[in-house]
């Protein structure tokens, strides 16, 4: 028994040093060391780290931060550098990502009931929550900073932008499908005389929608875009549509057609992938958004062929690096205020969540795109905004 356990912490100790070299090799790929002085290094607190990384790869790298083992001075610069040099393709894909991809084939887990997943897993956290981390405007997506200093000058820059973009009038109106807390469609009822529908799953998000808008033209609702009958003259998702799954973008798109009187137009604001997948990072997919998916631009000309025509394309991606260091830093300072409604291992995993997106975006691993859609053409053609 003595020779079997010595040979076990033989095998233990050349697998685990098999597993630090490997790792170390890897991240000095990406101008990244180990135990290294430079602020996006990666300081080891625990060696199970690399055995981790090297099992389960992105979901192990960011549980294991989320335990302690690991620290960076700037975690949103590590990131960055890990996948701008691209070394996640030096890792075999797991068996978690195999198993996650067939479950992605085999069923359609945004259908109906799959659709609560993300809502209770993520947008049931607490309003109060999301009120000190996104601002006065309580918008949950990208700002736009090309003129603005501020979240909120950004956040009201981007309703201003759709707006625009979709050249809304008074007395049109408009059907907002994933609607938050109803800050674009306080917005454009109040500066653009529009009226709306606005329509969420997040009991939470109703409630607080309700009182954003009252004395207002818009009726909150909880209810799936799968069920609106009505007719707009304008139908918009804002960062709504990267729950929408890949099963579904075509009856998404046929339910929008539907939606919209023949002169109507329809806007896309959402999350983009550079290449077709079925999955999204196995981290976020676990701990942030169940089930959540980035669509392509192969993948959503697919869902609008026959149905609508492209009049504009619209990639400000580096914005949402902006937008999220500036979420990292509200919720940061709020946190001694906020600490109390959460379990401890909860500001971990919200900070490598916000500070792990903004490197993914300045990396130009993902975008964010605006696509202004129209149901018949514009007559003469669209006039592009910006």
């Amino acid at each position: 028994m003595k020779k079997y356990l010595l040979a076990c912490s033989i095998l233990s100790t050349i697998f685990a040093s098999d597993a630090e070299k490997f790792v170390t090799e890897m991240t000095s790929i990406a101008g990244i060391q180990i135990n290294g002085n430079q602020p996006w290094d990666i300081q080891v607190h625990d060696n199970r780290f690399y055995d981790r990384v090297l099992d389960d790869q992105s979901l192990g790298f960011g549980e294991s931060y989320m335990e302690g083992w690991w620290d960076s001075g700037a975690v949103d610069q590590c990131i960055y550098h890990i996948l701008k040099s691209n070394i996640e393709a030096q890792f075999k894909p797991t068996f978690a990502f195999y198993w996650t991809y067939f479950k992605t084939k085999l069923f359609n887990r945004q259908s109906r009931s799959g659709s609560m997943d993300v809502i209770h897993a993520h947008y049931q956290l607490g309003n109060e929550l999301y009120e000190e981390m996104l601002g006065q405007t309580m918008a949950y997506s990208c700002g736009y900073w090309k003129d603005a200093k501020t979240l909120d000058e950004a956040q009201i820059a981007k309703f201003d932008l759709i707006a625009r973009k979709l050249s809304l009038k008074p007395g049109m109106t408009l059907l907002d499908i994933g609607c938050g807390w109803g800050g674009f469609s306080k917005y454009v009822a109040k500066n653009y005389g529009v009226k709306v529908i606005a329509i969420t799953l997040s009991e939470n998000q109703a409630l607080l929608a309700k009182e954003n808008c009252k004395d207002l033209p818009v009726d909150v609702r909880v209810q799936d875009y799968r069920d609106v009958k009505e007719k707009f003259d304008r139908v918009v998702e804002i960062g709504m549509f990267e729950h929408v799954g890949a099963k579904n973008y075509r009856e998404f798109m046929e339910i929008c057609h539907n939606c919209l009187n023949e002169n109507g137009m329809l806007m896309l604001h959402t999350i983009g992938s550079n290449i077709s997948l079925l999955t999204c990072d196995l981290w976020i997919n676990k701990y942030i958004f169940p089930g959540g998916q980035l669509p392509s631009i192969g993948q959503i000309g697919n869902s609008i062929e026959g149905l609508f025509i492209m009049e504009d394309w619209h990639n400000f991606g580096p914005d949402y690096d902006k937008t999220l260091m500036a979420w990292f830093s509200n919720f940061n300072a709020a946190w001694p205020t906020l600490k109390n409604s959460y379990p401890p291992q909860f500001y971990r995993m919200w900070k490598y969540y916000l500070l792990s997106c903004a490197g993914a975006f300045r990396s130009r691993s993902i975008q964010l795109w605006q696509v202004v859609l129209s149901k018949s053409g514009v007559p003469g053609g669209y006039e592009t905004v910006r």
